[in-house]
């Protein structure tokens, strides 16, 4: 089994007129398969490590005060090993218990408005779930997606479940169908996946044929009117 431990450290930054709670946190998270260290503050992640491209990534837009945390990648490789050697004396210490399990909650959503023809991106959201990590694949038409695709952080919810969010980008045509399906072993049998069909509704023309209409009789009226109202003056 596919173990993972983790850390969460909390402050609470209270304001000096007691107006407002921030919270600071840091996580890191190790399995066999798995690595996440990143720091946050008020549930946006500011700073990741990056195990793959070995850096430290920092998140705060460019128009943000600077931001910095130097030696955070040597950190984050530090914090692994501390991680990973907690994790093999937890599960001796404890006999390997049976872990909590929460199975994820799964929803997928266009970034932008769909146009047809149009780049814009998928997104795959997953949360509710415990502990990490969860698998998230995507298929198009049925066939799997392996391009265009990105993954976040794992990010802690208040209540101590994580979620996480899985993008693909695409060009939207009409009928194509996109699926999302999301692997965590507290799901038993058939995993969770949810489907995305391109639908763009084109504009109805039902009112401005009923309003079309609706002038030309109108219009017809009028002259009606008018031609019976002469003909009348002519009579007398």
């Amino acid at each position: 089994m596919d173990l993972f431990g983790f850390l969460l450290i909390f402050t609470v930054i209270v304001s000096n007129g007691a107006q407002a709670e921030h919270r600071d946190f840091q996580f890191t998270g190790c399995s066999d398969t798995e690595k996440d260290d990143l720091n946050g503050f008020d549930g946006e992640v500011l700073y990741y490590t990056d195990f793959i491209r070995k850096e430290g990534v920092v998140i705060a837009p460019d128009f943000a005060d600077p931001l910095s945390f130097p030696g955070g990648y040597e950190t984050g490789v530090a914090q692994m090993e501390v991680c990973k050697q907690n994790l093999a004396t937890d599960i001796k210490a404890y006999n390997s218990p049976q872990e909590q399990l929460d199975p994820p909650v799964t929803s997928i959503y266009s970034e932008d408005e769909v146009v047809l023809d149009e780049k814009n991106t998928l997104i795959c959201y997953v949360t509710g779930f415990f502990p990490p990590p969860v698998n998230v694949s995507w298929t198009k038409n049925n066939d799997i997606v392996t391009e265009d695709i990105s993954f976040s952080q794992y990010r802690d919810n208040s209540d101590g479940t994580f979620n996480m969010f899985s993008a693909l980008k695409f060009t939207p045509a009409e009928g194509d169908i996109y699926s999302c399906t999301v692997k965590h072993r507290s799901i038993q049998g058939q995993p969770n996946t949810k489907t995305w069909e391109v639908d763009v509704e084109l504009p109805s023309v039902g009112p401005a044929v009923f309003c079309g209409v609706g002038l030309v009789l109108g219009l017809l009226g009028v002259a009606a009117g008018t031609f019976f109202l002469i003909k009348g003056n002519n009579c007398n």
